[in-house]
């Protein structure tokens, strides 16, 4: 969410339960301003916090010109002193999938890789390397997967030009209290898969400058994606039950919305079962 509204739209999500005391929101709001002039983000986000066993990681995220190019992700464990996290990659993604349990607290943590191969360790212990992955890879790979799945954004908030790159759409208004509640009037804010697979028939519909992302509608499993009307019905809020703890607020009409994160960064692997 838009760190200058942050106090703002902290209210509209705290339907949940989880956000922030007031002496965070204080401290973030001044940090995350200083952080936008070091810097020099176009914008930043508060992405959200993950809560540890003995502290917790508090995200931001700084944004360039072209919103669909990496963003600069960084942390802190008391909204005031931040470090740059370095970009992720595919490796440590696949390896922080392995993992399980809680977050500890400290990013110099170190996991013992159990999805690691015999002679892969061997090796590792001749080279007098250990397997293991430090939490602050881990940190990295969890804001990069949460991201990918369920990091959204309304449909038609974003434009695609001819040149590839992506900006905010200054004629957008929001979206009606109809179309709010359709998880169809919602895209994924990542690189698209379904919509490659679609076909020329499929995309005869589609505007190429809005509908370059994919849509909620076919998120699997079906059902993933809790969607309440809030504040006497002027608040629609999606709650994701694949990553508990993720929520979306959009005021229809409005250009206010944006998503954040308050949970331990684990992902609810039961969820088919519990549908």
């Amino acid at each position: 969410m838009e760190a200058r509204s942050l106090p703002a739209a902290l209210e509209l999500v705290a339907g949940g339960g989880a956000g922030l005391s007031p002496e965070k929101r204080a401290v973030l709001g001044a940090s995350l301003l200083l952080l936008q002039r070091d810097y020099r983000f176009e914008r930043v986000w508060f992405w959200g916090c993950i809560q540890g066993v003995r502290g917790a990681y508090y995200i931001a995220e700084g944004l360039g010109p072209d919103r669909a190019a990496p963003r600069s992700r960084l942390y802190s464990l008391n909204c005031v002193e931040w470090s740059l996290l370095t970009p992720v990659t595919e490796e440590v993604v696949a390896q922080a999938e392995l993992l399980q349990g809680r977050f500890q607290g400290d990013p110099s943590f170190e996991y013992v890789h159990a999805g690691i191969s015999a002679e892969d360790a061997e090796r590792l212990f001749e080279d007098g390397k250990q397997p293991v992955i430090k939490e602050e890879a881990r940190l990295i790979a969890t804001i990069e997967l949460i991201d990918r799945a369920v990091g959204i954004v309304p449909r038609g908030a974003f434009v695609k030009t001819p040149l590839g790159s992506v900006h905010e759409n200054r004629n957008f208004e929001g979206l009606s209290l109809t179309e709010a509640k359709k998880l169809s009037s919602y895209f994924h804010f990542a690189e698209p898969v379904n919509l490659k697979n679609k076909t020329l028939l499929e995309k005869a519909d589609l505007d190429p400058s809005t509908d370059f992302l994919d849509s909620l509608e076919h998120d699997i499993p079906q059902g993933s994606w809790a969607v309440q009307l809030e504040k006497g019905g002027t608040v629609v809020v999606l709650r994701s039950l694949l990553w508990l703890g993720l929520t979306f607020y959009h005021v229809p009409g409005t250009k206010q919305y944006g998503y954040v994160y308050f949970g331990t960064g684990e992902k609810n692997l039961d969820l088919p079962f519990m549908l």
